[in-house]
């Protein structure tokens, strides 16, 4: 996650866990989901674009970074709601592995379409700490991640086990499959083919650790009720995280508003 240029060690801090077994739940305090919008407006902005594809956009169009990060952003809504649960979780899951590093391929930059979700597994992120070599102590991990940030009848903690157990059945490895064939076509700036291929052909490696986790992303006002009756899947299949957001819709909508107002910033260096 290096490009994002987030403190992870910083960013791990506002997360207390508040239970640890049979399942995870952290929260973020309200103090902390202040800062939010402060701490991710870059980073969330790098998720859809890199700054040197930016700079390049602009220089070729003639037109301002914002127009170009509109072409990239969700509108408000149920997939603006889901990216940002995602985003969250891949820079949750980054900062508790610091100072390791974290490989993510950043699906959200291969959309076809900004106003739905990314294709395939929610969130894949490799941990390779002798790369370029392969070791028994390289990690694949594959979340499933359902948000919830107003009243509704949506389940968000069992819809992401039901579609995590789809994760660790087949679309995990249709998932790897279709990164790398964006990897052969337009690229990916943080993750190779040769990272890729260490997953998709383990037999011709050492042995790797896949683990698969359902997360969601609940508001804290809801969190509550959602856990009422909560059954964790058996920890040998896949981990169960809660993450608990205070005001989780206006605090996302004003780190989405904070991502476009950094694009004047890049358009001043540029």
């Amino acid at each position: 996650m290096k490009e994002l240029e987030v403190d992870l060690e910083a960013f791990g801090s506002i997360f207390s866990t508040i239970q640890s077994s049979p399942f995870t739940v952290v929260e973020i305090d309200v103090a902390s989901a202040s800062t939010i919008a402060e701490q991710l407006g870059v980073p969330v902005r790098r998720c859809y674009i890199s700054d040197e594809t930016l700079q390049d956009r602009i220089a070729k169009t003639s037109v301002s970074a914002q127009e170009i990060i509109s072409t990239k952003l969700p509108d408000r809504g149920s997939t603006m709601a889901g990216d940002f649960g995602e985003i969250l979780t891949a820079l949750f899951q980054a900062a508790c592995e610091h100072p390791g590093e974290v490989l993510d391929p950043k699906k959200w930059r291969l959309k076809h379409d900004r106003t739905k979700p990314a294709s395939g597994s929610d969130v894949v992120q490799m941990v390779l700490p002798h790369w370029p070599a392969a070791s028994d102590e390289d990690r694949i991990i594959c979340s499933e991640v359902k948000t919830k940030s107003t009243r509704g009848r949506s389940k968000p903690i069992e819809e992401a086990i039901t579609d995590s157990d789809k994760d660790s059945s087949r679309r995990f490895v249709k998932t790897l499959n279709w990164l790398k064939e964006r990897a052969l076509d337009t690229g990916l700036s943080t993750v190779t083919v040769a990272q890729l291929d260490r997953f998709i052909h383990p037999i011709d490696h050492p042995t790797a650790r896949r683990e698969f986790r359902a997360v969601a992303v609940i508001a804290a006002s809801l969190v509550a009720a959602e856990l009422v009756g909560a059954v964790a899947p058996p920890t040998s299949e896949r981990a169960l995280i809660v993450i608990s957001v205070p005001d989780l819709k206006a605090n996302y909508e004003l780190v989405y508003d904070a991502a476009l107002v950094s694009a004047d910033e890049s358009e001043a260096v540029a």
